[in-house]
């Protein structure tokens, strides 16, 4: 059985009810839930939250919520990974269909589609991997990047001999956070992901959005007045 799973805490400091905020014109997990539903690749689309209304809205748009998480799996503590074990171990203890392929998909990602979940499992099967993880490049080359002390010193910031033109430089890429795909083996151990058998899913930088303050929601809003004929959900 294959199955999407979409973490939704109701708890959120930065951008308070971020995950059912109305971006263009419904809340924003809803994006999350039409993609799933419409890749077609899933058994079942679930919802994991300790929030009645997240639960209601996720129900009205398709997805399935069993419960509401417990209290120690709704607090700033606690990981996707013990989210996830919570879930699959409660599929288990129901008896139902064994589970053998989990799709985490972020809420705050509305800009990966139905199609961006066609191609990772596609790149799944093809290269019979283990896990395929989203990724985007990065928009400036990793050379050029470092910490600073805490008086803002820049003293060997950058190696002079790691100084070219932008062009010369390799692409590095990041982890986007939109999308996890990856076998059941790794329930309880999400950690070592990234290992062999784990593959990249590259993704553009406008599909790659990770809605996490208010201004990332706004610059949501712009791309999609702006490119709306682009963003194929």
């Amino acid at each position: 059985m294959k199955i999407a799973i979409i973490p939704a805490r109701g708890g959120s400091k930065r951008l308070p009810g971020k995950n059912i905020k109305l971006l263009g014109g419904k809340p924003l997990i809803a994006w999350t839930i039409e993609a799933a539903i419409k890749s077609n690749v899933f058994d079942h689309v679930f919802v994991s939250t300790d929030s009645e209304e997240i639960a209601r809205v996720s129900r009205d748009y398709g997805a399935k919520v069993p419960y509401l998480r417990p209290a120690e799996l709704a607090s700033d503590t606690a990981t996707t990974n013990d989210v996830i074990t919570h879930l699959v171990d409660w599929l288990g203890k129901k008896n139902l269909m064994p589970v053998s392929i989990i799709c985490v998909l972020q809420p705050t990602s509305p800009f990966r589609n139905a199609s961006h979940i066609i191609e990772a499992f596609e790149e799944n099967k093809q290269k019979s991997a283990k896990a395929i993880v989203s990724v985007c490049e990065l928009e400036h080359p990793l050379q050029l990047c470092n910490q600073l002390g805490s008086d803002g010193s820049m003293v060997s910031f950058i190696q002079y001999k790691d100084i070219k033109r932008t062009q010369d430089y390799k692409p590095t890429y990041r982890l986007n956070g939109a999308l996890y795909i990856f076998d059941r083996e790794y329930v309880g151990r999400m950690s070592e992901l990234y290992s062999m058998g784990t593959f990249a899913y590259i993704m553009d930088s406008k599909s790659s959005i990770d809605i996490d303050t208010l201004e990332d929601f706004e610059y949501a809003e712009f791309l999609l007045s702006r490119f709306h004929h682009l963003i194929d959900i």
